[in-house]
């Protein structure tokens, strides 16, 4: 059995407070289950259909974090791409976004940008940042991503959607001409996806390569070609 020679290289992944606070995280998303069945009961009793705010307040203690292998992957994606900005929709606790911002940190330079509605899940995410140590690297903006990722701060390079699944092709379309040729778009839990959102990015007349892949639930990648 071989052993790493001294000093061999460590990932962020490997940090204990990288691996402690996405621990917490996938700890807090054991109740998740519970979480969106008594808020679907709940809305069920309204009468109407809840607004967005109203559904992130049902869900506020809902986790919802990237599989361990998307997340992985993400981490593997951004240390091999070397993004200069990276945008995320949907933060909640901040999984992802750790993975995101490890691999930034590893690579020494890059931004994350990532978008959450409710404020009290923002704050949860920017705490777990900062546990973890690499807060440096990530801005959490709060409010409707529509509004805040209308305007990112230069090209991306890469984009992660993981908030609510009607949202996926509206928040793509306000970032399309901000996406770099060449830029990736990972799209999680493929089997939700709105048939809308994967004719639009399958369809190369748009400008984008995409496939399936099998990890977590399933995600879509999808390459910016022109």
């Amino acid at each position: 059995m071989t052993t790493p020679a001294a000093g061999a290289a460590r990932t962020s992944l490997s940090d204990p407070r990288v691996t402690g606070v996405l621990a917490e995280i996938a700890a807090a998303a054991e109740h998740d289950g519970e979480v969106v069945r008594q808020a679907y009961a709940t809305a069920a009793g309204w009468g109407t259909a809840p607004t967005p705010m109203q559904a992130a307040e049902l869900c506020s203690e809902a986790a919802l974090p990237v599989a361990p292998d998307v997340g992985r992957f993400l981490y593997q994606l951004v240390r091999a791409m070397r993004p200069g900005l990276v945008v995320e929709f949907g933060t909640s606790f901040g999984a992802s976004t750790i993975h995101l911002a490890a691999a930034l940190r590893d690579n020494g330079a890059g931004r994350v940008i990532g978008s959450e509605l409710h404020p009290d899940k923002a704050r949860r995410a920017r705490d777990n940042l900062a546990r973890a140590g690499v807060a440096e690297f990530a801005e959490i903006r709060v409010g409707d991503a529509l509004q805040q990722l209308a305007d990112p701060p230069g090209p991306v390079d890469m984009l992660l959607l993981d908030g609510w699944k009607e949202l996926y092709l509206p928040v793509l379309r306000v970032l399309e001409p901000a996406l770099r040729e060449g830029a990736m778009v990972v799209s999680d839990n493929l089997p939700m996806l709105q048939p809308e959102f994967l004719e639009h990015v399958r369809d190369a007349g748009n400008g984008y390569l995409s496939q399936s892949l099998s990890l977590g639930d399933g995600i879509e990648l999808t390459l910016r070609t022109a």
